[in-house]
């Protein structure tokens, strides 16, 4: 498992935004790191509107790492909705803002980059092995 999270770091890293990179736990209860992923969740979400909007021709890629994200940290429940939910809030927050590339999306999407690889930093440093 520690494994699978670091090929996923490495692949994010290439592209500048590296996946936090957390334990797998047996129980389901809150983690001391939920708010952070919840944070980079609602990130990937927002990655995925705006640069869709913005000519990146990325396709599905923030969506996929997303579900990276999920697969790698298998979340169930109320843990998983959330997630789910804060990548959606990301989505939705931008489409009803932007419907065109702007040079203010331009500046945001440099923004959360910069924020989400400053939490996978963060959060592979404080719980990565």
């Amino acid at each position: 498992m520690l494994q699978r999270l670091l090929a996923i770091v490495l692949v994010l890293a290439t592209f500048g935004l590296a996946s936090p990179t957390v334990p797998s736990r047996a129980q389901e209860g809150a983690a001391p790191f939920d708010a952070e992923l919840q944070r980079f969740a609602e990130i990937l979400g927002t990655l995925h509107y705006l640069r869709g909007i913005c000519g990146s021709n990325e396709g599905a890629k923030w969506r996929n790492e997303m579900q990276a994200l999920i697969d790698a940290e298998t979340p169930s429940g109320e843990r998983r909705t959330r997630l789910i939910a804060g990548f959606n809030r990301g989505y939705n927050g931008f489409q009803q803002t932007y419907r065109t590339c702007t040079p203010a999306a331009q500046v945001a999407i440099r923004r959360y980059l910069e924020e989400g690889s400053r939490i996978s930093r963060d959060l592979t440093a404080r719980y990565a092995n």
